[in-house]
């Protein structure tokens, strides 16, 4: 090429440069034409208006931190003038309140609600569930940072643990129905008529896996683990709704996240329904999906072990069914008001054999039931076998106010014997004792 031409070619492509440089000067200008200020102040009439645009409020299930807690439904009602009503399903307290709230300028536009209403009762570190929680409260806020508009939906992150909070418009139903919540609590913890044992299943469409199921109302946090050998482990926060749960994180099945969940009444189960078969459901069964030899530890021959009902710290276990607790306020009804069961405390292989002491507060006398063991190996249970009763000094007639739980112990069929993982209050292991038979199931420390 002749060295004029070169230069032709060089000026053309200087003044495309020159040209695009103008170009994306102008788009600059036009992006940065407003100060910080200006746009943050855009996003604080922005989300301001939100908040006021709709006709029945906002409706946020507040996961704090799935991982520990489940979610509390919180219904908002902002208006003119920095007010806000709100109710929650936090406790059975479902009535509305009022309390103040303003939009922060910072960092981020964040929406702070500044005067104490039921959102508080999730940040207050007074006031927490479990002993890892002292000090910590139930992990949550009162300021949240806001992230934009979604499909009709506010987004916002928490403050604290930087997790999605996301405010749905509510309608009228859902304020009428908040206390329709604790119906479905009373559901998810199962009725003193239902089988102890649940499951969890999970159907892609062609297989099934199944896990047990276990779930706490004092933290709405469910622990299912996988019944084959894969060791896994799926732990979910549970929220109510009036017509079943919600939980977090998500099940996913293949590409489909399931997390909206449906009561059924007539058998109890709740289910997350997919598409092309894909379900997750909550179920009851009337046998532990998995039979241990936890019971083998407690047959003739071994050391001697003590299992032992402290009603101050064990009436109250979830692991404690509420037929057990019928037939202990049974029998306690027909004692004077001073004296109640204040243990069941129950002896294998001890230097006196195998008994159950039944000890009484207010200076009342313990009484024992002797009996020996034996095993059903095929259904993994433990049988006890009367053999005879005494007051410590004499043999006794049966007492006739502790025939009720007495005779759980003694059933024909036996009692699932589960050695726990968690702990209650103390660090001494749990151990579960759970009729074959019956809705009877009684928590234990080992002493």
């Amino acid at each position: 090429m002749k060295p004029k031409n070169i230069f032709k070619y060089l000026m053309v492509a200087f003044s495309a440069i020159l040209l695009s440089a103008c170009t994306n000067n102008t788009d600059a200008e036009q992006i940065f034409d407003k100060t910080p200020a200006d746009r943050i102040n855009e996003q604080k009439t922005e989300l301001n208006n939100a908040l006021l645009s709709s006709e029945f409020g906002w409706k946020a299930v507040y996961f704090t931190d799935d991982t520990q807690l489940g979610g509390y439904t919180h219904l908002f009602k902002f208006s003119d003038g920095g007010k806000v009503q709100m109710a929650s399903d936090f406790d059975s307290d479902t009535a509305i309140y009022e309390s103040d709230y303003s939009i922060a300028l910072g960092s981020t536009v964040s929406l702070v609600f500044d005067t104490f209403n039921r959102i508080h009762l999730l940040s207050d570190s007074d006031n927490y569930p479990t002993a890892a929680l002292r000090g910590k409260g139930y992990l949550g806020d009162f300021q949240f940072l806001y992230y934009g508009q979604e499909n009709g939906d506010i987004l916002f992150k928490s403050n604290r643990l930087v997790r999605e909070v996301r405010f749905v418009k509510a309608t009228a139903q859902d304020w009428v129905d908040l206390s329709k919540n604790f119906i479905t609590e009373k559901n998810v913890i199962g009725g003193a008529a239902r089988p102890l044992f649940r499951l969890l299943e999970i159907n892609n469409g062609t297989t099934i896996k199944k896990y047990d199921f276990s779930f706490s109302p004092i933290t709405r946090l469910a622990t299912s683990n996988a019944i084959d050998d894969s060791g896994e482990v799926i732990t979910m926060g549970v929220g109510y709704t009036p017509t079943g749960i919600v939980i977090s994180p998500a099940i996913v099945v293949g590409n489909q996240s399931l997390k909206d969940f449906v009561y059924n009444d007539a058998d109890g189960s709740f289910t997350a329904t997919g598409t092309g078969g894909v379900t997750v459901t909550i179920k009851y069964t009337n046998k532990p999906l998995i039979l241990t030899d936890d019971y083998k530890t407690l047959l003739d021959g071994q050391p001697q072990m003590v299992l032992s009902y402290i009603a101050a710290n064990l009436y109250t276990a979830p692991t404690t069914s509420q037929y057990c607790k019928n037939l202990l306020d049974q029998a306690n009804a027909t004692l004077p008001a001073n004296q109640k069961i204040s243990r069941v405390q129950i002896y294998f292989n001890s230097a006196f054999g195998n008994y159950i002491e039944y000890r009484f507060s207010g200076g009342k006398p313990s009484v024992y039931h002797n009996f020996t063991t034996s095993e059903d190996a095929v259904n993994k249970t433990l049988i006890l076998h009367h053999d005879s009763w005494d007051n410590g000094t004499a043999y006794i007639p049966a007492p006739a106010f502790l025939k009720g739980i007495d005779d759980e112990f003694m059933n024909a069929s036996g009692l699932y014997i589960k050695k726990e993982s968690f702990k209650i209050t103390y660090s001494n292991t749990i151990w579960t004792i759970t009729s074959a038979s019956s809705n009877f199931r009684i928590t234990t420390y080992q002493l």
